[in-house]
């Protein structure tokens, strides 16, 4: 089956999901589903305090805001989230449903889906407080809002990719987990969210430029805040690694998935 197939095929099994796990995550809990609003608006609360009031930071496009900055940083956290999100619970994503792993007609492969679409839903949630506080501040929302999903494609492919060959190799491998949440914290320094590019020597750009945030952190604010021209020739490369890696991950999970049983 390929990779759209099983995504089409099992379309309504998988909307259900997502709304289980989104739903399921903030269940119990006094204020529910309202807390994915809340925890973006609280993050983006400190952000403002912290680097506008406290440090008076400046991210030196312009003339800023006083809150600018904070929404400089958060709209790089944004993307750093989404990621994050999907590539720490992709290890964990058979081990935790191992009553599906016993079920021989249930699609697998969609699991990794639900965990991407789920991150998609809170990122649609952080986006939205972010386009609103945008206004707040007096900072210009442009017409590059409306690319922002095409922006996004190359890392969606790229992660969805990513979590095929986590949710395999987790299987097989407990400890995995661990050093996927090192390396996820890791991506957060080692791109442009809280600072910008431009502050690090020439040599050391190149090679930040290999993390999978760093295009679309670049392109998001670039789009969104500052109006400026993208670079597609930047996104047609990222989008063929992007499709590649969702390739090379599926093959990997089919090809894994005949001993999850044994293992489990």
């Amino acid at each position: 089956m390929s990779i759209f197939g099983s995504f089409s095929q099992h379309s309504e099994l998988l909307w259900e999901l997502v709304k289980r796990d989104f739903v399921g995550r903030y269940k119990g809990s006094l204020l529910g589903v309202a807390w994915s609003l809340f925890n973006p608006l609280i993050l983006l609360a400190i952000y403002t305090v912290v680097f506008s009031v406290a440090f008076n930071a400046k991210w030196g496009v312009g003339a800023e805001s006083k809150g600018a900055f904070a929404l400089i940083l958060f709209s790089g956290m944004v993307v750093h989230s989404f990621f994050a999100e999907c590539l720490n619970r992709a290890p964990g994503l058979i081990t935790s449903h191992i009553s599906y792993v016993k079920k021989v007609v249930f699609p697998l492969e969609i699991l990794p889906w639900m965990a991407l679409c789920s991150a998609l839903l809170h990122f649609l949630v952080s986006f939205g407080v972010l386009l609103v506080f945008c206004l707040v501040a007096g900072v210009s929302v442009h017409a590059g809002v409306l690319l922002v999903p095409v922006l996004l494609l190359p890392l969606i492919l790229m992660t969805i990719g990513l979590s095929w060959l986590l949710a395999s190799l987790g299987v097989y491998l407990r400890d995995l987990s661990q050093i996927v949440g090192m390396i996820t914290m890791a991506s957060q320094f080692l791109a442009p969210v809280f600072y910008p590019m431009e502050n690090l020597p020439q040599a050391y750009r190149a090679i930040m430029l290999w993390n999978p945030i760093t295009l679309p952190v670049i392109q998001l604010r670039d789009a969104v805040l500052w109006d400026k021209p993208i670079q597609w020739d930047m996104w047609a490369g990222s989008l063929v690694i992007g499709i590649a890696v969702s390739y090379v991950g599926f093959w990997w999970f089919q090809k894994s998935r005949r001993g999850f049983a044994d293992v489990i």
